[in-house]
């Protein structure tokens, strides 16, 4: 992140190379806190692929990837990837830019279809009728990774609140949800684990269930009984 934002201390404990090889890299839009430069050259050498909406390519082959590694997408497309997995390239309510560069790339989101797992990514963005209309397309949502933080009534179109967070998971019909964009830093006035403490009071009596890793901790898809401690508490 540029200027004065800081990560929390030991929310970054894991660097570009903790990671495994990447087959497909998929970037919602080019914002720096999801696009930074230093991490992406990092993972340069691990990553085969990347998926990104219409424009973001360009950063990529500045930074030094093949041409040939990116997938720019628009809304409504794919990417097969072989053997049941395909990639599907959605909308969101959002926004795009760095520097003084704005609004001239595309911002993503993505559905996961697996053999008998279908997953929703839904890249940051306000709360709108694509989550409906993502359920209506490719039927109920096994794991919804849902814009859960850095929230504001004031920027209320392009980030979803807890409130939003459960009826988006709501529409899409989703066994779980796992909140994401949340305990990194802060950009907004909220206390750091509010996000938090905010979803899993929504979904008290909600038919999904609340996914909330601790930073490192493996998620298991296929495991509906993995269980996850409430790991913020006591947490200064």
């Amino acid at each position: 992140m540029p200027g004065s934002v800081r990560a929390y201390k030991g929310s970054n404990i894991y660097s570009a190379a903790d990671m495994p090889p990447i087959d497909y890299l998929l970037i919602s839009h080019d914002h720096y806190d999801h696009l930074d430069y230093e991490t992406v050259v990092a993972l340069r050498d691990r990553v085969k692929h990347v998926v990104c909406g219409l424009g973001v390519g360009q950063h990529f082959e500045r930074w030094g990837y093949a041409a040939e590694q990116i997938l720019e997408k628009d809304w409504g497309e794919k990417v097969e990837v072989g053997s049941g997995f395909t990639i599907y390239t959605e909308s969101t309510h959002h926004e795009s830019g760095r520097g003084f560069a704005r609004d001239k790339t595309l911002w993503m989101s993505y559905l996961l279809q697996a053999p008998g797992l279908r997953i929703y990514i839904s890249g940051d963005g306000g709360y709108d009728g694509r989550f409906a209309g993502i359920a209506k397309k490719f039927g109920p949502v096994d794991w919804a990774v849902m814009d859960d933080g850095q929230y504001d009534k004031a920027w209320q179109s392009v980030h979803l609140l807890p409130e939003e967070v459960r009826q988006a998971t709501l529409d899409l019909n989703a066994r779980h949800l796992l909140p994401v964009h949340h305990s990194k830093y802060t950009l907004a006035k909220h206390a750091w684990d509010e996000p938090l403490i905010r979803t899993i009071e929504l979904a008290a009596s909600q038919p999904y269930r609340v996914a909330t890793p601790m930073i490192g901790e493996v998620v298991y898809l296929n495991r509906p009984s993995q269980p996850f401690n409430e790991w913020w508490k006591g947490v200064k």
